[in-house]
């Protein structure tokens, strides 16, 4: 299975918070590959030009809350500050994606959880690394709940190849006693004297292809014994080395 380098949407008008946020965020071994490193992708978006998030090709977005405003004095001024912030907060919610929000000056604490929006207290000093390790956190589980997701479809797929084998396995004698009945009767039309040509060839084909349907038939019967046969060498191999490491650690 395959690890895609995730994105993380950072929403900032302050062009150091998001450089603040790459620059302590810790990389992930897991992740790593050959192709890129344990980092995430980080994509930059001024608040100014937040839109609907919803449908958005990210998987973890951080805004900060402060909207790069740190200074606000007067009424209409904070009035302003907490109409950007809702509909900051309404358009994350609405996006149903991972969301952390960063708040400064608001009286928190430490962190609420809505949904899947967490809003942390920006804490002096501390808040970036704080920020990384949550949000790789975050990653860490989508990335889980997609891997599990595609074993399961993969699991599902498999479940259905095998229970169509089952079923021609089961079906295989039935369809060897139709296709001995169609064999037989096209060799008895081949041998009739006086048909007519094209009947004499249309004999001979569905002679031809019951033949070849027995053929392709044959291979499933050989190739199901091979399996078998596999089946029980591997689960020879695996008792032989249950009963080698048992008497090593009892020798041991």
């Amino acid at each position: 299975m395959s690890i895609k380098r995730p994105t993380v949407l950072i929403l900032a008008s302050d062009p150091a918070f998001a450089r603040d946020i790459s620059a302590a965020w810790p990389e992930d071994p897991a992740s790593r590959s050959a192709t890129h490193s344990g980092l995430p992708e980080f994509v930059v978006l001024d608040q100014g030009l937040l839109r609907d998030l919803e449908g958005g090709h990210y998987d973890l977005a951080i805004a900060d809350a402060s909207f790069g405003k740190r200074n606000i004095h007067g009424k209409d001024s904070q009035a302003l500050h907490q109409d950007q912030y809702q509909t900051l907060r309404q358009s994350l919610v609405a996006a149903r994606k991972p969301a952390i929000i960063i708040h400064s000056g608001r009286s928190l604490d430490f962190y609420e959880l809505h949904g899947a929006v967490l809003e942390l207290r920006r804490e002096p000093g501390l808040w970036p690394a704080i920020v990384g390790l949550v949000g790789r956190e975050i990653l860490r589980r989508l990335q889980a709940e997609s891997r599990a997701r595609e074993a399961r479809a993969l699991s599902a797929a498999a479940q259905a190849e095998a229970a169509l084998g089952r079923y021609m396995v089961e079906m295989r004698t039935n369809v060897n006693n139709a296709l001995t009945t169609v064999l037989g009767n096209a060799e008895l039309m081949v041998l009739e004297p006086g048909l007519p040509a094209n009947v004499l060839a249309q004999a001979d084909t569905i002679r031809n292809m019951a033949l070849r349907l027995h053929e392709v038939f044959q291979r499933f019967s050989s190739l199901e014994k091979e399996l078998r046969i596999e089946k029980e060498l591997s689960g020879g191999a695996c008792e032989s080395g249950r009963k080698a490491a048992h008497a090593g650690a009892g020798g041991s």
